[in-house]
């Protein structure tokens, strides 16, 4: 791989040439108290606490990010315990909720500071075109379960929300450079004043070094990535105006060419910008006003090249009434794309526009002091298959201030994309693969019970049990010129559980488990040769323990133990990893870490594709984070 460009370098060092951000080691840790505090936005659309909330809800907070050593978005949402993280290759990624973990994961919805960063011709996540800024997070939002209600179609199996500081929070210079054996990067942001108001501009530029396949051979996927972006903020959250957005590019090595067609790099690149406005309104109730557009960009000669232009906008209103706290809704998008053939796939027609349109809303009773009931709809038009009926009924009983009881009913589907539709294998006829002109949405029924619980301040925990039953799974049929049809149906249940416990001040020790257990069959008539073993390579466990230690005031100890069960289909073997990050406090500006990942493990399958046999290394690091 390339060295960091030297003109890049000289647009990054300028920005940390400022003082006035708090170093990380200036910033306490928060206690378990403190966390069950966190106001959280995902499971109601506005501010409550993280004890208050009736759902599988995991925060990752700004301090988890910086302990664990992550540089991308992807190895943070490791830190979740209800999250299926598999490393597909260097830059690429299977994340998914509950289940059905592919390499496109439709039926997980992510959000970037409310824009929403799935692909709508596939309803899945380019996990490799996602960067973020990791030290100007706030916080991540987990949320395991349905979220149609709120967010709509795709948010079936969960609903992963990133939230980053406003500029007011992230002021003066920040420097971070870093790299190993298995990747190299260098980031920097520069926050101030700007009038009544605060802005922060930041850039990065991170390399990431190929993998070797289960053969031993060098895979052709290492990658050179650069981003950077902006956010404006005038006011605050209940009377303020937000601007933001972000610029990036990224290429992957040179793959060469398969027999006579050339394949080249894989590249990518986009940009994006947000406004928002919030506004408190004379009777107590707020309005806010959100809009987006988005530009992707993505050209891959093996499987085909897609260029999107979306344009996104929302509008909220929220009041409270007596003892109803009333939140609703419309938004409505516009996604315009081209998507060129690849030697394997092609789209017809290869160009298109279509539009979703909705209106929500959700209603919060309190019943009782301790008693509160939630019912809410949304009612989600698309191109395909016209109007969605997605609700969602919650009861939660708080018997005392350090615990709650939850229980939820839900009805959420994934939309047909263009990818159900409208691809076909080879590009052009004769096809063995069709999309389905009748492909329908995908339903999921949901029933959740959960108990969240501070016994006393050293420890905290959750426990979520779910059952879902799915109906108009997608599958397949035999070729030649198979369609794509929804010929399977059957359950999905399983247990969600993680706690911490604040050993000693300096220590805090955590854990997480998650099981599952599907049982899909095909429906009578299907001729899908596969059958349900398409629908996501799953383990039926997975659990992970950490602990975070303060040996001495400037020095840290991380060490994390995660271990998944073995993968079915492809079969991947199980695996356990172990992590460490230790951290020295060079002064109160200056951290110098070393972080070491599959500390014990040359090197692990993690998951495996069609196009992907890639295992993933051992791997050092040194980071170097400056706040001048």
């Amino acid at each position: 791989m390339k060295k960091i460009p030297t003109c890049l370098l000289a647009v990054l060092a300028p920005l940390v040439q400022a003082a006035g951000t708090p170093s990380p080691r200036e910033l306490a840790t928060l206690s378990l108290e403190d966390l069950a505090n966190i106001e959280v936005i995902s499971t109601s659309r506005h501010a409550e606490r993280l004890s208050d909330a009736a759902a599988s809800i995991f925060v990752i907070t700004a301090e988890d990010i910086r302990r664990s050593g992550a540089t991308t978005l992807p190895e943070a949402l490791r830190l979740a315990p209800n999250l299926q993280v598999g490393r597909l290759d260097a830059g690429q990624y299977a994340i998914s909720a509950r289940g059905f973990n592919n390499a496109i994961g439709n039926k997980l919805l992510v959000l970037v500071d409310g824009r929403t960063v799935y692909t709508p011709f596939f309803s899945g996540v380019f996990w490799d075109q996602q960067d973020v800024m990791l030290d100007d997070v706030d916080r991540i939002e987990v949320v395991s379960g349905p979220g149609a209600t709120l967010w709509g179609a795709n948010a079936v199996n969960g609903v992963i929300n990133v939230i980053t500081r406003p500029a007011s929070h992230s002021q003066g210079g920040l420097g971070v450079a870093g790299g190993g054996n298995r990747e190299a990067g260098a980031s920097a942001r520069y926050g101030g004043e700007l009038g009544t108001g605060n802005f922060r501009l930041y850039a990065r530029a991170s390399q990431l070094q190929n993998t070797r396949n289960t053969a031993g051979a060098s895979v052709a996927d290492g990658w050179d990535r650069t981003q950077a972006g902006f956010r404006m903020d005038w006011g605050d959250q209940q009377d303020g105006v937000t601007l933001q957005g972000d610029i990036y590019e990224g290429k992957s090595e040179d793959r060469g060419s398969l027999g006579p067609f050339p394949l080249g790099a894989v590249k990518v690149s986009g940009a994006n910008i947000l406004g928002r406005w919030t506004h408190a309104l004379g009777d107590g109730s707020s309005l806010r006003i959100q809009a987006y557009v988005d530009h992707t960009r993505r050209i891959d000669a093996l499987i085909y090249s897609p260029k999107a232009d979306i344009l996104d906008v929302e509008i909220q209103h929220a009041r409270q009434i007596g003892r109803h706290d009333i939140v609703w809704g419309v938004g409505y998008r516009r996604a315009k794309d081209d998507i060129q053939p690849g030697v394997f796939f092609g789209f017809n027609p290869a160009g298109t526009t279509m539009g979703w349109a909705n209106l929500f809303a959700q209603d919060e009773v309190e019943l009782t002091q301790a008693l509160k009931l939630t019912l809410g709809a949304k009612l989600e038009h698309n191109d395909f298959t016209g109007t969605e009926a997605l609700p969602t009924l919650r009861l939660a009983w708080k018997p005392g201030s350090s615990d709650l009881l939850w229980g939820g009913l839900s009805r959420a589907v994934r939309a047909p994309a263009r990818l159900d539709r409208e691809l076909f294998l080879p590009p052009r006829a004769p096809f063995l693969i069709a999309g389905g002109p009748d492909f329908d949405s995908e339903v999921a029924k949901v029933a959740e019970l959960g108990y969240r619980a501070q016994p006393n301040p050293s420890v905290s925990y959750s426990v979520t049990v779910f059952r879902h039953w799915w109906d108009k799974l997608r599958s397949g049929q035999k070729p030649p010129n198979a369609h794509v049809q929804n010929m399977i149906d059957g359950t999905t249940q399983g247990l969600e559980a993680w706690g911490q416990w604040q050993a000693m001040p300096s220590l805090r020790l955590s854990a997480g488990l998650t099981t599952l257990h599907k049982d899909l069959k095909l429906k009578p008539g299907s001729t899908d040769p596969d059958g349900p073993k398409n629908l996501g390579d799953d383990p039926t466990h997975q659990w992970v323990l950490r602990a975070a230690w303060t040996l001495l005031q400037r020095h840290e100890l991380d060490v994390s133990v995660r271990h998944v069960g073995e993968l079915p289909v492809p079969a991947v073997q199980a695996y356990t990893a172990v992590d460490l990050r230790y951290a020295i406090g060079l002064n109160p500006q200056t951290e110098l870490a070393l972080s070491a990942t599959n500390l014990f493990d040359p090197s692990h399958v993690e998951f495996i594709t069609s196009m992907s046999r890639s295992e993933i290394p051992r791997a050092f690091a040194l980071t170097l984070r400056w706040t001048p």
